[in-house]
């Protein structure tokens, strides 16, 4: 005879083979309804807590694709993401007014111990300049790269243009330096007041830096823009020709045909082992993400004269996986400067 526990199981196991999926779906669609809610309700705070989730996903480009497609969601939202501020930004993103500021720790270089030595020095003060800035923290915890980063990121905005900052920050670090050596030792300077010494920021002013290197750098230590976008003013030509943006393209495109277009932040040439041909291995990105693209010697004996840093460009090709990295073979492509001036 089958024992009424054989019974109960046998009957579990028949429903096990479908029955999983409704209760599934129904946490699915409340979790889906509850997000919808809030986004709509309320989208700024939903933003806020979107950006600092991926902030603290698994670090690599996927991480960069999501940030940069989310700071895009908040472009269509009309939501302004702001740009870090050494006075206004804590770790994460956080929220001022109807706007997001952007946080300290999603800046390449900038670790949790220079974080804590700014936010702890902070809470006493606003700072008043860069040289206040840097004669308040603790430089060993603020390093160079990391104030390279900050400069970089628009962090110090408020207290000069970048290429004035980049330029005076090491000669101010080493006079202060200097300044507390000499403290140490009990020497003095009569004609210098402690305040001046802290607080002024004398130094000399030169030009900013061209606009295509204030993309770079903006590039180099977020890994996407969220100032100016470059790409903004072929934004007709790219949404009636393009099929994807880069950050669309998947694993399940690959060998199919793309159109893209993009910045091109990277290249790398190669030559050939068969005929030492020259080709090329480009970056290019856009608002959505970062992606290779491979340029064999045919096409790039063709195109090679615009396929240059910082140049936008309209490519066809296909999409190429290996080893599960998603790349691009590029067939054809066009200088979007000169298309636009047509």
């Amino acid at each position: 005879k089958t024992s009424m526990i054989e019974k109960v199981w046998n009957f579990m196991e028949k429903f096990a083979a479908y029955g999983f999926n409704k209760p599934h779906s129904a946490s699915y669609g409340l979790i889906a309804y509850w997000t919808a809610y809030i986004k709509a309700n309320y989208p700024v705070e939903y933003m806020t807590a979107l950006l600092t989730a991926e902030l603290h996903g698994v670090a690599g480009p996927q991480r960069e694709i999501k940030m940069s497609q989310a700071i895009e969601e908040c472009r269509r939202m009309e939501i302004k993401v702001l740009p870090p501020d050494i006075n206004k930004s804590i770790y994460s993103f956080s929220i001022e007014g109807p706007e997001i500021r952007f946080g300290l720790s999603a800046l390449k270089n900038v670790g949790t111990a220079a974080i804590d030595s700014i936010l702890e020095e902070r809470a006493k003060g606003q700072f008043h300049g860069l040289k206040d800035f840097l004669s308040r923290v603790d430089l060993r915890r603020v390093n160079k790269r990391t104030l390279e980063s900050l400069i970089k990121s628009g962090a110090f905005s408020n207290f000069g243009n970048k290429a004035t900052l980049m330029f005076n920050f090491p000669l101010i670090v080493a006079d202060i330096q200097r300044t507390k050596t000499k403290s140490e030792k009990g020497q003095y300077d009569l004609f210098v007041s402690s305040e001046e010494t802290k607080y002024t920021d004398n130094f000399k002013v030169i030009p900013e830096y061209e606009e295509d290197v204030l993309f770079t750098m903006e590039r180099e230590v977020i890994g996407f823009l969220i100032g100016k976008n470059p790409m903004a003013k072929f934004k007709a030509i790219i949404e009636k020709k393009t099929t994807k943006k880069i950050g669309e393209v998947n694993i399940q495109d690959a060998n199919k045909p793309v159109i893209l277009a993009g910045l091109i932040c990277g290249k790398k040439i190669v030559k050939t082992k068969k005929n030492n041909e020259e080709m090329a291995i480009l970056q290019i990105f856009d608002e959505s993400g970062t992606i290779e693209v491979v340029v064999f010697p045919r096409s790039y004996t063709i195109l090679k004269s615009f396929l240059n840093i910082n140049k936008i460009i309209m490519l066809k090709g296909k999409v190429n996986e290996r080893e599960g990295r998603i790349g691009i073979i590029l067939e054809n492509a066009v200088d979007l400067e000169k298309v636009n001036q047509n």
